[in-house]
């Protein structure tokens, strides 16, 4: 592996994974070549729920099948000078997306009704904030903590109509003090939140002399893997509608395929201006798991960016194991798809993709990626450039003029 392993460590951690049946260091070796605390704390003894023989950890199903309603929303950034209005338009907006999700939109009143419950309800990376190159000192003020009004509100939603809810926010924590957490969060019927999913990395060098600024498992990995543990970096909510994972990061097949490993039923692709028909599809054939691609509609009213910026046609999809879409958005408005999951069934008759892991391995093991994880440890950029010229320093190359 890299420096910090050495060649007799390396051989124990191939050993001891392929005698466990343990597959999720798939990406994890890859994130972990080069740093101590993380790569080891996987291969000597922490336990990660993860597939083995194709058996998986999962709680009871409520029921045989689940409804499920993707909402194609716009987005809409809050202004940083006019917060508490803007926050509070956006949150009101996205409650009204719910109701719509649900077939019971409040002008109707409370008897009128049109179609089934939705069991869960899946948005997008941003449907509350939304999205421009903000500083970090901005994006201080509009994060918000978990939970907090923002989030209650929407958990009152989820309580109303016993389902539930997933969407991503930038967030804050004070165990992480000034970093701004890039966050997905699936709450619950009983109105709570179940789970709090990191964002687990950016794709560095992608925006030229830019990068983003919100805190990923990457960006301070050794110091998330000793707060809360290895099985937390790639986290899956397993639930009584069943294993549900969540992810905002776009073009990363690999990570896709571990979050399958550790058991996740349905995976829910929800990146801004990136999530789409096509990579759902294949994601679902690959890994032989239900995909929710949620994107973004066309957004007129978000500042610096065109209309159909992000917006793709049939951008949100739910997709079955084998790649085929059980419904799709067709459109590029603000729309809600809604499909019905026979998830008892999956479960039953579920067979993972055999991976061989023994052939995988050693490649894995001696990769150096580009980027080691870390970037954000001892400094934090303020700006979108700042972070970009770090990047490049990280690279090896001049920061650009």
């Amino acid at each position: 592996m890299g420096s910090y392993m050495s060649k007799s460590s390396a051989k124990f951690s191939r050993r001891q994974l392929l005698a466990s049946g343990s597959v999720a260091g798939l990406t994890g070796l890859v994130a972990t070549t080069a740093q101590p605390a993380a790569a080891q704390g996987a291969a000597t003894g922490e336990r990660i729920t993860v597939a083995r023989k194709g058996k998986y950890d999962s709680v009871e199903l409520r029921q045989p099948a689940i409804n499920v309603a993707a909402i194609q929303s716009r987005v809409r950034s809050v202004d940083v000078k006019n917060l508490g209005p803007t926050m509070k338009a956006n949150v009101e907006h996205v409650l009204r997306l719910i109701d719509y999700a649900q077939n019971r939109p409040e002008e109707w009143g409370p008897d009128n009704v049109w179609g089934a419950k939705q069991d869960l309800i899946c948005m997008h990376e941003f449907p509350i904030q939304g999205f421009i190159p903000w500083t970090r000192t901005e994006l201080n003020k509009i994060a918000f903590e978990l939970p907090g009004p923002e989030s209650d509100a929407i958990g009152q939603r989820a309580k109303k109509y016993g389902c539930y809810i997933a969407y991503g926010c930038y967030a804050k924590d004070k165990d992480w003090p000034r970093h701004v957490i890039n966050m997905s969060v699936i709450v619950g019927p009983d109105g709570n939140i179940v789970s709090k999913q990191w964002k687990a990395r950016n794709i560095l060098g992608l925006f030229g002399d830019v990068a983003l600024i919100g805190t990923t498992i990457y960006d301070v990995l050794d110091r998330y893997v000793e707060m809360y543990g290895w099985d937390a970096v790639l986290p899956v909510a397993r639930t009584d509608i069943g294993n549900l994972a969540m992810t905002a990061v776009g073009a990363e097949p690999m990570l896709y395929a571990a979050l399958a490993m550790k058991g996740a039923e349905v995976l829910i692709m929800s990146v801004t201006g990136g999530s789409n028909a096509d990579s759902a599809m294949a994601t679902a054939r690959a890994n032989r798991i239900y995909t929710v691609g949620v994107g973004n509609s066309v957004s007129p009213d978000n500042i610096g960016f065109t209309d159909a910026a992000g917006a793709e046609d049939e951008g949100t999809a739910i997709i079955d194991p084998r790649g085929t879409p059980l419904a799709r958005s067709g459109n590029h408005h603000e729309d809600i798809v809604r499909a019905r999951i026979p998830i008892a069934d999956f479960r039953k008759t579920r067979r993972f993709p055999e991976v061989p892991m023994a052939l995988l391995l050693p490649v894995f093991e001696q990769y150096q990626p580009l980027f080691e994880p870390n970037g954000f440890a001892k400094e934090l950029p303020e700006t979108y450039r700042e972070a970009g010229a770090l990047v490049r320093k990280r690279m090896g190359m001049e920061p650009m003029k």
